[in-house]
Order: structure tokens, then sequence, then C-alpha cells
């Protein structure tokens, strides 16, 4: 089994495997040497995530997993009185 990069986050996340990308970028980086796993949801807060992530990933497999990365910033700004 080879190692996996999972990478998880909102939509910076998301959008990382366009031309360019740094999603891209590690894929072409690490082809035949490890699996990208991507799981960006636009629109996502960190409390969102938070509530998501054991269901999204077990605790099990982001154990086993060679490199994690959560990215989860942008999303959290709100207006306030929002």
């Amino acid at each position: 089994m080879r190692p996996q990069f999972v990478l998880f986050g909102d939509s910076i996340t998301e959008l990382s495997f366009r031309c360019g990308g740094w999603g891209a970028s590690l894929t072409d980086t690490y082809s035949r040497k490890a699996d990208i796993v991507v799981r960006g949801y636009g629109g996502y807060t960190t409390r969102w995530a938070l509530f998501l992530l054991h269901h999204i990933f077990p605790l099990i497999k982001i154990l086993s997993s060679t490199c994690n990365s959560v990215s989860d910033d942008d999303d959290d700004s709100c207006l306030l009185g929002a």
C-alpha cells in the first residue's frame, strides 16, 4: 500500500487541483510514490469541519496516513451580529 497525503479543508483545498495549484504540484511531485486524497469543502467553517471530520475520515485512517493537511480559515469570518 502506498503512503497517502490527506488534504482536508475549505475552498482553498477544494480548488488545489486546478492548473498550477498546490494539490496538483503534490500529485506531480509524488506521482507513483504516494496517493493524494483531497477532501476540500468550499464554504465550510472550522465548526462544520470539526463536526464532520470523524465522519469523513475514521480515526484509524487519519493516523495511518503519511501526511495530513488541514486548512480551514477564510470561511470563519463573519459580520458582527450576523
